[in-house]
C-alpha cells in the first residue's frame, strides 16, 4: 500500500489531490454548531502536509444519513467553515458535489489552496449497491483531480463510490491518519504486549458478537459492560429487571462464558433506576439483585474496582463502548471510572472510535493520556474481526473495477 509520503515524493505542485476526508462531526440542530471537532482536526495532518508541497487539494466527505438529494441540515457549510479556522486558510464550499460549481471552483484553486465539496450523500450513487451508478459519480470525481488521497478511516469498511471506486480511477495512496490506524490494529492483531485486555460496551451483544468470537481466543481478558452485559448476565441466571435484553442472544452468551472460562469479566453490580432520565433516582445493587420495575444504567463502582485491577496489569487494550449511559449524569461514573483506567494502562491503549471517543470528550479526559483514539468505531471493529475492508483492499491493488 502506497502512503501519502510515496506521493509527496513525486512532487504534488501544482496538481489537484482529491483526499477523502471523514469530517461526519456531531452537530446541534439549532443552531448548526459543531460539538466534538475531533475528526476534523484528525484530518489536519494529511490536509497540512498537501498544501505546504502545493497541491490543490479537493476535500471530499459525508455528514450523517441524508437520503440520496440535497438536504440544508446536512450540508457542510459548518465543516467548511471550522476547517477554515482550523488550517488558517479559507475553505470555500462548493454547492455540488461533482457537478459544474465543483468543476469551476476546483479549476479556481492555487497552489496550496482547499475546497470542500458539498455532502457526497447528496448523490445517491455514492451509497448504491450498483457498480454502475457508483462508477458514473466516482468518474466525475476522479475528473477533479489526478491523485486520490484516502484519509478516511471512519468509512473504508464502506464500498461507496468516494471510499473505493474513485481508487480505481486515479494513482492513490494512503493518507497519514489511515496508515496510522492500520499500525495500531496491526499491532493489536499481530502478537499484542501480553496481558492484553479488551474492555467493550455499548447496547446489544449482536453489534459485537463477531468481534467477540474473533478476540476471544486472542484475549487474556475480556471486560463486558454497557447495555450488552444484560444478556450475559441473564444467561447466567441473573434477573435483570427491566434492563436491555436480547433473549434470542441469551443462549450464545451462555455458550460464550462456558468456552471462556474466567476470560470474559461481567459486572458485580449496576446502577439502576425506574426510567431514562437526567432526574431519575438511582440506586446501586449487586448484579443478581436488580429490582423488577428497574434498569441497569451503568456499571457500579465495584464493577469499576474490579475492571480496574484487570486493567492495571495490562500491556495492551483495546476499549470500544460507554459502560452505560454516559450523555445522562446520573450514569456517567462507570464510563469516567473505566476510561480513567484505560487511560492509566502501563503499555498501548486504544480507543475503538464511536461512542467511547465521544465519551473521553464529553467527560473532560485527556485525550493525550491515550495511546491512540481511533476515528473509525465500524471499521476497527470489522478490521479485529478479520474481515477484508473495501477502502484498505483497493489501495492495497485488491479492488474490482
Amino acid at each position: 500500500m502506497r502512503s501519502l509520503d510515496d506521493l509527496l515524493a513525486e512532487g504534488v505542485s501544482g496538481r489537484r489531490v482529491l483526499v477523502r476526508a471523514d469530517l461526519n462531526v456531531p452537530l446541534d440542530k439549532s443552531p448548526r454548531a459543531i460539538t466534538d471537532d475531533g475528526r476534523i482536526r484528525a484530518s489536519l495532518p494529511t490536509l497540512q502536509a498537501l498544501r505546504d508541497a502545493g497541491a490543490r487539494v479537493i476535500v471530499a466527505a459525508h455528514l450523517g444519513r441524508p437520503k440520496g438529494a440535497p438536504d440544508p441540515q446536512y450540508s457542510l457549510a459548518p465543516v467548511a467553515a471550522r476547517l477554515g479556522e482550523l488550517l488558517g486558510a479559507d475553505v470555500p464550499l462548493a454547492a455540488d458535489v461533482a457537478g459544474d460549481d465543483a468543476r469551476a471552483k476546483a479549476a479556481a484553486l492555487g497552489d496550496g489552496d482547499v475546497l470542500l465539496l458539498e455532502n457526497v450523500r447528496f448523490e445517491a450513487a455514492e451509497t448504491s449497491e450498483d457498480d454502475a451508478e457508483r462508477g458514473e459519480l466516482a468518474d466525475r470525481l476522479a475528473a477533479l483531480a489526478d491523485a486520490y488521497v484516502d484519509d478516511a478511516f471512519g468509512a473504508v469498511h464502506r464500498r461507496h463510490a468516494s471510499v473505493y471506486d474513485v481508487a480505481l480511477r486515479l494513482p492513490h495512496v494512503a493518507g497519514r491518519l489511515v496508515a496510522t490506524e492500520l499500525d495500531v490494529l496491526t499491532r493489536l492483531t499481530t502478537d499484542p504486549d501480553r496481558p492484553y485486555v479488551v474492555v467493550l460496551g455499548g447496547s446489544k451483544v449482536s453489534d459485537k458478537l463477531a468481534v467477540i468470537e474473533a478476540l476471544l481466543p486472542k484475549v487474556d481478558r475480556l471486560l463486558v459492560g454497557g447495555g450488552m452485559c444484560f444478556t450475559f448476565l441473564a444467561a447466567q441466571g441473573s434477573g435483570v429487571g427491566r434492563s436491555l435484553l436480547e433473549a434470542d442472544q441469551v443462549d450464545t452468551c451462555r455458550r460464550l462464558l462456558a468456552e471462556a472460562g474466567d476470560r470474559i469479566v461481567l459486572p458485580v453490580d449496576v446502577v439502576c433506576a425506574p426510567e431514562f432520565s437526567a432526574e431519575a433516582e438511582t440506586t446501586t445493587v449487586p448484579v443478581d439483585q436488580i429490582p423488577e420495575g428497574q434498569m441497569g444504567l451503568d456499571v457500579g463502582p465495584r464493577t469499576v474496582e474490579a475492571f480496574g485491577r484487570e486493567l492495571g496489569g495490562a500491556r495492551t487494550v483495546f476499549w470500544n463502548g460507554p459502560m452505560g449511559v454516559f450523555e445522562l449524569a446520573p450514569f456517567q461514573a462507570g464510563t469516567r471510572g473505566v476510561a480513567e483506567a484505560v487511560a492509566a494502562v502501563d503499555g498501548l491503549s486504544v480507543v475503538g472510535g464511536g461512542d467511547s471517543a465521544a465519551a473521553v470528550r464529553r467527560l473532560g479526559l485527556d485525550e493525550a493520556a491515550y495511546g491512540h483514539i481511533s476515528t473509525g468505531g465500524g471499521a476497527s471493529l470489522e478490521y479485529l474481526e478479520g474481515r477484508e475492508l473495501p477502502g484498505l483492499a483497493v489501495l492495497a491493488g485488491r479492488g474490482e473495477a
